[in-house]
């Protein structure tokens, strides 16, 4: 049985394992390997995702026998308008084709509206074919963005939305 629960600060590293051994094989035919791995580093350090857990991001792990096979991260980006963005939602290799993708973004889309969410946004790079999996889930293509991450490396995304 899976079981979705809250991530604690104990958790930041089994949240990097998980990133670094979904990252090559979800990314290996949208971005390069250096563009990988310098993303990885950019934005699983531990020091990063310490930061976020410090500033109140939410971290939603799912467990199977009390052994965390995927995880999502959401935080407010406009308290005015209620918007609040899903930034990393991965599921180990393993388990893709089970509904645990689905059943983690059901689950960040409850807490969010628990807490007052009007709205949920996310990135997701245009020629990724995870754009598809969040239209099945409702979400539609609010714009195109084009965003410079450093060291030369661009992402060239779509910004999704799905009013909640």
């Amino acid at each position: 049985m899976i079981l979705l629960r809250n991530g604690v600060e104990n958790d930041l590293d089994r949240i990097r394992e998980i990133a670094y051994e979904t990252w090559p094989k979800a990314y290996a035919e949208v971005i390069s390997a250096e563009q990988i791995s310098y993303m990885l580093e950019k934005m699983y350090n531990k020091e990063e995702l310490l930061l976020q857990f410090q500033q109140g991001y939410t971290f939603l792990i799912a467990e199977e026998n009390e052994k965390a096979i995927g995880f999502a991260v959401f935080s407010n980006i406009d308290s005015a308008q209620h918007i609040y963005k899903l930034h990393k939602l991965y599921v180990l290799p393993g388990y893709h084709g089970q509904g645990l993708g689905k059943l983690i973004i059901n689950g960040v889309q409850d807490k969010v509206r628990q807490i007052g969410g009007k709205a949920l946004e996310l990135n997701v790079n245009r020629t990724n074919k995870a754009t598809d999996f969040y239209k099945r889930a409702g979400f539609s293509i609010k714009e195109a963005v084009d965003l410079d991450i450093g060291n030369g490396f661009l992402m060239n995304d779509y910004v999704m939305q799905k009013v909640l």
